[in-house]
């Protein structure tokens, strides 16, 4: 008769530090020495400031990453695969965006004792925006690709978008995408003017003023455009149609 053997679930088997396979596999010994401890801050807001910032981080490098994978499905023919993805990361977007709020929950005086000690520390310099920067122009190029292997242009998708509707759909994820990244922009350069003013230089030596300015940048001119050349065109075609009714303009 087998002998029955009980497995010792409180005890972890995964490798690495840890008190728990939890603890292992997200290596949180590791994640939560990252921010200062409080004899290492210079005001307890340190940690909301870093918290709010390394999570982005994190969640731009997951976001810019299923970007990547989602270029890649539109050129292999893959469109349903790609926008799977590129869901993914518009809530990524969506979720840095929110989570700005709880900047504005620090005094702006008290805030500049956090300045004194970020160097020439910047918003610019983000790992993540870096990667958002590389990435998206080649989803871009893919997706132009696919729109001319299809023989349309951008604004045939729209008008025959019931016959290519996976077109269609990639097309408004793009945008998606867009314009999540500037509703970001908008976003945090609201929450700087807020804290710090919109008429002074930032930890960098750059004005706050040309974060305002980036929030009008597009990666995807084309759809943007699009928008225009379809209100053009139906208004050509509406007059084409009453050009045509017997009697119209006697």
């Amino acid at each position: 008769m087998a002998t029955e053997t009980h497995e010792d679930f409180s005890e972890p088997i995964l490798p690495g530090p840890g008190a728990s396979d939890y603890e292992r596999y997200l290596r949180t010994d590791d994640l939560l020495s990252l921010q200062k401890s409080p004899g290492e801050q210079t005001h307890p807001d340190e940690l909301l400031f870093q918290t709010v910032h390394q999570s982005s981080e994190l969640w731009l490098k997951l976001a810019t990453s299923e970007v990547e994978r989602a270029a890649a499905h539109v050129t292999s023919g893959d469109i349903p695969a790609a926008l799977r993805l590129l869901r993914r990361s518009a809530l990524c977007l969506q979720f840095i965006t929110r989570q700005l709020d709880m900047l504005e929950q620090m005094s702006p005086w008290e805030y500049q004792e956090i300045r004194r000690v970020l160097g020439h520390g910047s918003g610019f310099d983000s790992p993540g925006f870096r990667e958002v920067r590389r990435v998206t122009p080649p989803l871009g190029q893919a997706f132009d690709g696919a729109v001319r292997a299809a023989g349309l242009d951008v604004v045939e998708v729209y008008v025959r978008g019931r016959e290519h509707e996976d077109l269609y759909q990639l097309a408004e994820a793009l945008l998606e995408w867009d314009e999540r990244i500037t509703m970001w922009r908008i976003r945090h350069y609201k929450v700087v003017a807020r804290i710090i003013g919109d008429q002074v230089v930032g930890t960098q030596g750059t004005p706050v003023e040309v974060l305002g300015k980036m929030i009008h940048h597009n990666f995807f001119p084309a759809l943007w455009r699009a928008r225009n050349q379809l209100t053009a065109r139906a208004k050509e075609e509406e007059g084409e149609r009453e050009a045509e009714v017997p009697g119209h303009g006697v």
